[in-house]
């Protein structure tokens, strides 16, 4: 983008708008830092989650199997509430990967992906009102 930068007609005013432009890439660092180790956390979350549920999922057809073949009894009422828990820690599991999942992970990547573009904006930025200053 063009800047106004021939605007700026004095040294103090170069020197005031840098100071802004350091203050807004600091900023831009720090949330750069937060949204890298959020993508990281996101990227093993997702992954853990998969395999989890995976293996819930190979576990509740176990027992599906297993129930269908045991007499009625008390090892059939265990292996039904071992199924009814293997269902409700699959559904706690597609919760998490609502949040924590691979869609979760893609945006935690366009948000980082964003905010290292805003920071290579805003280094063209100071580039321009640093050449303006020595102009002055």
């Amino acid at each position: 983008m063009a800047y106004s930068i021939e605007k700026i007609t004095t040294v103090p005013d170069c020197d005031l708008v840098l100071a802004w432009a350091a203050k807004e890439k600091t900023d831009l660092n720090f949330k750069k830092l937060s949204e890298e180790r959020l993508t990281n956390n996101y990227s093993t979350a997702s992954v853990e989650i998969d395999a989890e549920l995976q293996a819930v999922n190979t576990d509740i057809a176990a027992t599906v199997t297993i129930i269908a073949a045991l007499p009625d009894g008390n090892s059939k009422e265990d292996a039904v509430k071992r199924k009814v828990k293997l269902e409700y820690k699959k559904f706690l599991l597609e919760n998490r990967k609502e949040s924590y999942g691979v869609v979760a992970l893609l945006e935690k990547e366009l948000d980082l992906s964003r905010v290292t573009l805003e920071l290579t904006e805003i280094d063209t930025f100071i580039d321009a009102v640093t050449a303006r200053k020595a102009q002055l």
